[in-house]
């Protein structure tokens, strides 16, 4: 264990005795591990700082269940319970937008085309018109198969590290990847065959 690792546990060892000081300490020092987490599994219609509140209303409601192990950093528990926020976040949306070719801005549109022609090259656009695109047809997605997407692919997490995140186990995860983007694909074709007349 890090001197780090020490003074956030004696911080939470402080805060669980109401020490207003010590939250205060523990919210500074987990604000950017947090937010982090909410900006990469946001809900469509949910603002971040709300969600990031309801991850810290969340932590100091269970502190007392953090139990202090060398196999799990109080980090990685956050991580757990914020990705877990964050899932029961992506769950409560109900009704999903439906999503058209002519919202699609130009670029975005373009980034559709080679996804589904796989030409040799990509379009001559900005990358984030192609992560916009994605978190577009993700957000069509149910919650499980756009967590999983999101970890492994786009923020490249091992399926250990998400094993560790979620509670999901390694087969899980493994199906659960390979069917969502089988989703992801279908829901692009979906989209385009729906859309046949809307083009660059």
């Amino acid at each position: 264990m890090t001197a780090t690792d020490g003074d956030l546990l004696r911080q939470v060892e402080r805060a669980r005795q109401g020490d207003p000081e010590a939250s205060r300490s523990l919210v500074d020092a987990l604000y950017p591990q947090v937010i982090r987490i909410v900006r990469s599994h946001l809900p469509v219609r949910a603002a971040e700082e709300d969600l990031a509140q309801e991850i810290f209303v969340k932590l100091f409601s269970r502190l007392d269940q953090y139990q202090v192990r060398s196999a799990v950093p109080f980090e990685h528990w956050v991580s757990r319970l914020a990705v877990r926020t964050c899932l029961d976040a992506l769950r409560a949306e109900r009704r999903r937008p439906e999503l058209r070719w002519s919202d699609l801005p130009e670029e975005q549109s373009a980034w559709l085309e080679f996804m589904l022609a796989d030409p040799a090259a990509p379009p001559d656009t900005a990358p984030a018109s192609a992560r916009e695109l994605l978190e577009k047809l993700l957000s069509q997605l149910p919650p499980d198969d756009r967590l999983v997407i999101s970890l492994l692919d786009l923020e490249e997490k091992s399926v250990k590290e998400i094993a560790q995140l979620t509670g999901w186990n390694i087969p899980l995860i493994k199906v659960r990847a390979f069917r969502a983007r089988r989703k992801l694909r279908k829901l692009a074709e979906t989209f385009k065959k729906e859309n046949p007349h809307e083009r660059l």
